[in-house]
């Protein structure tokens, strides 16, 4: 109960006996307005990694987060977090487990969620010094001469798509991971791999298209980011992804108005996506920043 309520009915009980009844009624009516108010009151309940820009931070400074506040607006709500490292096991000790209710930038048509349209699509990229001959596919014979940055997913070191497609080609001599999560304890990891194209530690980076047009624009020394081909490499190894946000299977609800949200507001999002720096393949002229 709120100071206020109380010294409204403080005030109650010093009004004459021949008003008492009216003001009890005005009173009982806003306590019922008041608790009806709290029961309808909602939250955008998010699950995020607190160390993932430039998708997300605890600082809610990430495009992920800008888009989350987006959506959460449209929808009368306040946001909310669940921070979890996106790491295996990510979907299952946070959605699953109920403590959260949306998961933002998770590929389209994820069978463990119910996801919504997608509101961009963007691809591996090759990164490079400007000043170097361009690398624009898997098949360029000059990768077997240089030094290869690739990202290892998962605690366990798994295969990238694009280390798939570098070993599907034998090239593997001077192929160097750098960890996804990289050391989580300082802040951005993920930067690590573009840091050591710029410092001239490796050759060239093949990465995620929205981190490398983030901590790429960041970097003192000019980067080239090309979008890699084929963008499908043999008939099952996708390096083209459509983004959404994904809900439990069960919350067709949710989904629907997470879903007329992102349309409704698709040039706020477009723009946001832009400062970001996010190579698209979805939207004319906004594959190579």
């Amino acid at each position: 109960m709120c100071s206020g309520c109380l010294e409204t009915i403080g005030r109650v009980a010093r009004v004459p006996r021949k008003s008492s009844r009216r003001f009890g009624a005005a009173i009982g009516a806003l306590a019922l307005s008041l608790v009806a108010a709290v029961a309808g009151a909602r939250e955008l309940r998010i699950c995020a990694d607190p160390n993932n820009m430039p998708f997300s931070n605890a600082a809610r400074e990430g495009f992920e987060n800008k888009i989350a506040e987006l959506v959460a607006g449209e929808l009368g709500v306040t946001v909310s977090y669940t921070w979890w490292a996106q790491r295996r096991g990510f979907v299952r000790n946070t959605l699953k487990a109920g403590l959260c209710d949306l998961v933002p930038g998770t590929p389209a048509n994820l069978e463990m969620l119910r996801t919504t349209a997608p509101y961009y699509r963007s691809s591996y990229v090759f990164v490079t010094h400007k000043d170097v001959p361009e690398i624009t596919s898997f098949n360029d014979p000059r990768l077997r001469d240089l030094r290869i940055g690739v990202q290892l997913i998962g605690d366990d070191g798994a295969n990238s798509p694009p280390v798939q497609a570098l070993g599907r080609r034998g090239i593997v001599g001077h192929v160097i991971g750098f960890p996804v999560y990289g050391d989580y304890s300082a802040p951005n990891p993920l930067a690590r791999i573009i840091e050591a194209v710029a410092n001239g530690d490796i050759d060239l980076a093949v990465v995620w298209g929205p981190l490398a047009g983030y901590f790429g624009a960041k970097q003192k020394m000019p980067l080239r980011i090309t979008p890699v081909a084929p963008r499908i490499d043999g008939p099952l190894l996708p390096m083209i992804y459509d983004i959404s946000m994904g809900v439990r299977r069960d919350d067709d609800a949710l989904r629907g108005e997470v879903d007329a949200a992102l349309a409704k507001h698709r040039a706020e999002i477009d723009a946001i996506l832009a400062e970001y720096g996010v190579p698209r393949l979805d939207v004319a002229g906004a594959a190579v920043r």
